[in-house]
């Protein structure tokens, strides 16, 4: 399945609602933290597929999702379980530590 591009329309029924736990990236087109750890991103939805959903949300396309959910710097990554926050991490990850903080949740 790899990841989904979520909008501010779709946002609640693909990770608030999903019965599965949702990593979702916050990035930008222009950010360049953001395209370093976006194939960090990529290789986590491919090994983690079935027990996680992978979700990018473009912040500029998004307004009022980032700004629900407070997001001031990007990259700004949130696993999300049964509709509540459960990490958050701002800025590039190593996949070491982004998979330790995922399998935390499982």
């Amino acid at each position: 399945m790899g990841t989904v591009h979520v909008t501010d329309a779709d946002f609640g029924r693909e990770v608030l609602e999903s019965a599965q736990p949702v990593l979702v990236d916050f990035w930008a087109a222009w950010c360049g933290p953001c395209r370093m750890v976006a194939p960090v991103v990529d290789e986590i939805a491919k090994e983690f597929e079935g027990s996680i959903k992978v979700a990018k949300v473009d912040v500029d396309e998004c307004p009022q999702t980032a700004t629900r959910f407070g997001i001031m710097s990007i990259p700004t990554l949130m696993l999300f379980k049964a509709g509540k926050i459960m990490d958050q991490a701002v800025g590039a990850l190593s996949k070491a530590e982004l998979k330790r903080r995922i399998q935390e949740h499982l």
